[in-house]
């Protein structure tokens, strides 16, 4: 579980290491190192995402242990709105396996019956159908980008903080 306390309220969310070993260590070490005390959000886009990770001053990213890692991804691991994602791709560039991070502040209402549609045609289950109607997220994100967590408390905040410039 992760913890984030921050100047808008504290929110948790759940890590999944068995399905993201990679981008869960080098989240936790990070973590560990103190690296994101301090941490300024460089990126927020309503109904989008959050994203932060760049260190306190917003600039430059880091890499825990040095070394990249390629995208993780899981059949039961989705951009549902509250998932915690490792940023992957920079200025069209492919940087996995560095510190940026980011949370999916989309709406339920974000996946309508038409890109529900599109799911099922590109092989989502009902299932994964249905959690994206009901709470939301960026299909889209899919298998381009790790997710590694899940908020489970206090999405509220972290919709207040989608809400606030940068």
């Amino acid at each position: 579980v992760a913890v984030f306390d921050t100047s808008a309220g504290v929110f948790r969310a759940v890590l999944f290491p068995e399905k993201a070993p990679q981008a869960c260590d080098n989240f936790i070490g990070l973590v560990q190192q103190g690296y994101y005390n301090g941490l300024t959000v460089s990126r927020v886009e309503n109904q989008f995402v959050v994203e932060a990770g760049q260190g306190a001053d917003g600039k430059g990213s880091t890499i825990w242990k040095g070394s990249r890692y390629p995208v993780e991804t899981s059949d039961s691991l989705h951009h549902y709105a509250g998932a915690l994602c490792a940023a992957f791709a920079q200025g069209g560039e492919v940087t996995g396996g560095n510190s940026q991070f980011y949370f999916v502040t989309a709406l339920p209402n974000s996946v309508d019956e038409t890109m529900q549609q599109q799911l099922r045609d590109n092989g989502y289950s009902d299932e994964q159908v249905s959690a994206y109607a009901a709470a939301g997220g960026l299909p889209y994100l899919d298998n381009t980008d790790t997710v590694f967590g899940q908020v489970y408390a206090g999405m509220d905040v972290v919709d207040q903080i989608a809400c606030v410039p940068t």
